[in-house]
């Protein structure tokens, strides 16, 4: 929570204006000593508008747990809180202002995934992704949306495979800087939909490569075969009224 008082037991109550004015000071002091960070910065009050950062804000909140933490992450993002975020595979590092001067980091790290469900994701992939701008875009079937999101086996992580820790003195299970990160992890997604493969681990070839194979091996082996769309001597000559 920041800094606390040993009396209260609370940390001072600090404006959205105040915590932007902090977080835009930070950034500015960091680009001065030639450090770029990565800010989460929002347009308007919408976290995310992509089918892929939509879908990662709305599998954390299947998790009513951490519903009043989740709520405090999103005031936190929107007042451009997140300083810094970098996805890597399996794991986000960021900063975040809080109350006091000094900002928390927040490390999330996610499971990965099984052998089986990978296997099973890329199995169904096969012949329903048409190329990787249908992937990143969300344009494929409800059923394969529903693979992805699937609570156990699919693509979007449960809580209970989303593992964090930060820097800040809460003594919560998931502080307001994280919640604020795995936020702000879905309005990343927004400006580059691959990054969530990369958190997740997925190779995108893998996906759209079998689907591509599919349909040439559904191509070769039709090539053989008569079509009906064909049309032979006598059905030109009727058409066209001429002998060919």
């Amino acid at each position: 929570m920041g800094y606390y008082d040993y009396y209260s037991g609370f940390a001072p109550y600090v404006s959205v204006a105040e915590h932007k004015a902090k977080a835009k000071k930070y950034i500015a002091e960091q680009r001065k000593k030639g450090i770029e960070l990565s800010p989460v910065e929002l347009e308007g009050r919408t976290i995310a508008k992509s089918w892929w950062g939509k879908a990662w804000c709305e599998n954390l909140e299947l998790y009513a747990d951490y519903a009043s933490r989740l709520e405090r992450g999103r005031k936190y993002v929107r007042a451009n809180c997140v300083l810094d975020l970098q996805i890597e595979p399996g794991e986000v590092h960021a900063l975040v202002q809080g109350s006091g001067k000094k900002p928390y980091t927040v490390k999330v790290r996610i499971d990965e995934l099984t052998e089986e469900q990978y296997e099973k994701i890329v199995e169904k992939c096969s012949s329903k992704i048409q190329n990787l701008e249908d992937l990143i875009n969300g344009n494929f079937p409800d059923d394969l949306k529903s693979l992805f999101t699937e609570k156990r086996a699919g693509l979007f992580p449960s809580m209970a495979k989303i593992h964090f820790n930060c820097s800040c003195p809460d003594w919560a299970d998931m502080c307001k800087h994280v919640a604020a990160v795995l936020y702000g992890i879905g309005s990343r997604f927004d400006k580059d939909p691959l990054l969530f493969f990369k958190l997740r681990g997925v190779d995108t070839e893998r996906l759209i490569g079998n689907a591509i194979n599919d349909r040439i091996e559904s191509m070769i082996e039709n090539a053989s075969k008569p079509s009906d769309r064909i049309m032979d001597d006598a059905d030109l000559t009727a058409l066209f009224g001429m002998e060919v």
